[in-house]
C-alpha cells in the first residue's frame, strides 16, 4: 500500500539523452511520474547534484549497473510525496519529510524514486541546494576513508583533486576526526581554497607531488591516499605511502592501467591497495553508510563545523552548461541543478 501526500499520477519533466555524446545531447522529455515500490519513496525534486559519473554516463563511458535507473542524477534533495510498502528493518520517511537521497539514477527530473534507506533528513539550517550537495560526496568519502577503519587522530591523508566536491568533503571530514589532510590541486586559486579549509596543498602543475610529500613528511610519507586519478598516479602514490599505508582508488581519470609500478614496494612496505565504486553496491550497504553518516557526520553539518561548498546553481534547462563547467575543471566545489521556476 502506498502512502501519498498528493496525487502522483500524470507526467513530469526529466532530462534525458538518446545517444551518448557531448553535453548538447541532453534534452527535456515528458515522462510518467514513477510510482514507489516496496522500500522506496517518491521525492519531489527541489535540487540535484551534478557529479562526474553523470558526465561519464552521458558520454557513454559509464553504463549504469543492472537494475539501476538509466537516466542521469545520483543525488537529490526535496520533499517526500509518496511512500511504497515498508521494507522490514528500513525506516520509511513520512510524506512531507524533507530529505536528501543517494538515488539509483533519475535525479535530473521533477520527481525521483529513492530507496528509503538511502534517504537522510536535511541537516538543521540547510536548504535544498545545500542538502543536494551532500549524498554522493559524503557517502563516497565516508565509505572509503572511515569504513571499516576510520581515519585516526594524527594520520596523514593525501587527497587528490582537493578542490573537487569529493576533495572538499574529504578535507573537512579528515580534519574533523583529527587527521592531517594533504591535497593536490591544479592552480594557485584551488590550492588557496584547500589551504583555507585546513589542508596542506601541492600544486601538481608546478611540482611533483611525491617529491614534495617526502619533503613535507621527512621522508615518512602519508598513511592513506584517496585517489581519483588511477594509472597515471599509481607508482607515485606507492612512493608516497608510509609503511603499512593504504591506497584507495575511487576513479580512473588518469587511466585504468599503470604501465610502470614498483610492486616490490607493496610487499616490502606492507602496503594495502584497494578501491571501490559506490553505485553498484546494494541498498543494504548504502543504507549502512547512511546510518553512520546520520550518527557521526550529520551533527557536524547541523552545527556548522563542516559544510558543502557550492560553486554554481543552474536551472535544469542549463544542464548542458553545468556539464561543460565540470568538464572544464574550473569550478570550485559543487554544481547544483534546480527546477527552472526556482532558478
Amino acid at each position: 500500500m502506498t502512502a501519498s501526500l498528493s496525487p502522483t499520477s500524470g507526467s513530469m519533466t526529466a532530462l534525458c539523452f538518446t545517444e551518448p555524446g557531448s553535453p548538447d545531447v541532453l534534452h527535456c522529455e515528458s515522462l510518467p511520474i514513477p510510482q514507489p515500490g516496496r522500500g522506496e519513496v517518491l521525492v519531489r525534486v527541489l535540487a540535484a547534484g551534478v557529479n562526474r559519473p553523470d558526465l561519464m554516463q552521458r558520454a557513454g563511458l559509464y553504463p549504469p549497473p543492472p537494475g539501476a535507473n538509466p537516466r542521469l542524477g545520483l543525488e537529490i534533495a526535496g520533499e517526500v510525496v509518496a511512500c511504497g510498502a515498508p521494507l522490514e528493518g528500513v525506516r520509511m520517511p513520512e510524506p512531507g519529510s524533507r530529505v536528501c537521497a543517494l538515488t539509483n539514477g533519475g535525479g535530473y527530473a521533477e520527481y525521483c524514486l529513492a530507496p528509503a534507506g538511502q534517504c537522510l533528513p536535511w541537516p538543521e539550517g540547510f536548504d535544498a541546494v545545500q542538502a543536494a550537495a551532500l549524498p554522493e560526496t559524503f557517502f563516497t568519502v565516508w565509505s572509503n576513508l572511515f569504513m571499516p577503519k576510520p581515519v585516526a587522530a594524527g594520520e596523514r591523508v593525501l587527497i587528490h583533486g582537493g578542490s573537487s566536491g569529493i576533495g572538499i568533503t574529504a578535507i573537512q571530514l579528515v580534519r574533523a576526526f583529527g587527521g592531517i589532510p594533504y591535497v593536490t590541486a591544479g592552480s594557485a586559486e584551488k590550492c588557496a581554497l584547500c589551504e583555507k579549509l585546513g589542508a596542506i596543498a601541492i600544486n601538481y602543475r608546478e611540482e611533483d607531488f611525491a617529491t614534495r610529500l617526502r619533503e613535507l613528511t621527512d621522508n615518512t610519507g602519508v598513511n592513506l591516499i584517496l585517489d581519483m586519478i588511477g594509472g597515471a598516479y599509481f607508482d607515485r602514490n606507492l612512493k608516497s605511502l608510509s609503511v603499512g599505508g593504504r591506497l584507495v582508488i575511487i576513479a580512473l581519470q588518469g587511466g585504468a592501467k599503470a604501465e610502470q609500478a614498483d610492486l616490490a614496494r607493496i610487499m616490502t612496505r606492507r602496503l594495502v591497495v584497494t578501491g571501490s565504486t559506490l553505485r553498484p553496491q546494494d541498498s543494504a550497504a548504502k543504507a549502512l553508510i547512511a546510518r553512520q553518516l546520520y550518527e557521526q557526520v550529520w551533527p557536524l553539518l547541523s552545527s556548522g563545523a563542516i559544510s558543502p561548498l557550492i560553486d554554481a546553481i543552474l536551472p535544469f534547462s542549463a544542464a548542458a552548461q553545468a556539464h561543460r563547467m565540470m568538464e572544464d575543471g574550473t569550478h570550485l566545489g559543487r554544481i547544483i541543478l534546480v527546477p527552472d521556476a526556482k532558478a
